[in-house]
């Protein structure tokens, strides 16, 4: 008899703009067996964002009850927003054998890492320099300087925490970073 094989917990972490969403997306639509644990969010979505599909984004009350009920694997407070993975649906998918993709900041990580009996593997993705990070944020925030100025102020407190994870990779090309990361 074979025994059925559960699923394992697979994080991904780094600074805004560093490309672990892009990468999180990229290994789980060539790779059946990862699927993307979708987190929920109080920030409003962006304009190619779809509820259900990027985040769940509710308000801060929902927030707020899902907290009071234990609901969440991890959450916090990133960039004056609040961001939370439920352990319902993340269950689901261990239990059925799936491998479960985070795409969470340094907070969440430190919380899931506390759960005992999880298998988990941490990624920590860096760019390969602060121009680089900076140019990533400026395209994908076009004409929002104060929210370009807030990430970049926290770069240094979110790459303190490299050493927190199992690996470390520098995003320099997309390709060869997916591949290690495979690998």
């Amino acid at each position: 008899m074979v025994k059925k094989k559960d699923g394992m917990m697979f994080v991904l972490s780094s600074p805004s703009g560093a490309g672990k969403t892009t990468l999180t997306k990229k290994i789980s639509e060539n790779n059946s067996n990862f699927v993307i644990s979708i987190s929920h969010t109080t920030r409003k979505p962006r304009s190619n964002e779809i509820h259900g599909k990027d985040y769940y984004f509710i308000d801060k009350l929902e927030f707020d009850l899902l907290i009071k009920n234990n609901e969440f694997f991890e959450h916090a407070k990133i960039f004056d927003n609040y961001y939370g993975t439920r352990k319902e649906p993340v269950i689901k998918f261990l239990n059925s054998g799936k491998d479960v993709l985070f795409d969470i900041d340094w907070q969440g990580t430190q919380q899931l890492k506390k759960i005992e009996n999880l298998s988990i593997v941490t990624f920590f993705i860096l760019p390969p320099n602060i121009e680089v990070l900076k140019n990533r944020l400026l395209n994908r925030h076009e004409g929002q300087e104060k929210l370009i100025t807030q990430r970049m102020s926290k770069f240094s407190e979110e790459v303190s925490h490299w050493n927190e994870y199992n690996y470390v990779l520098v995003n320099d090309d997309l390709e060869i970073c997916y591949n290690k990361i495979l690998n």
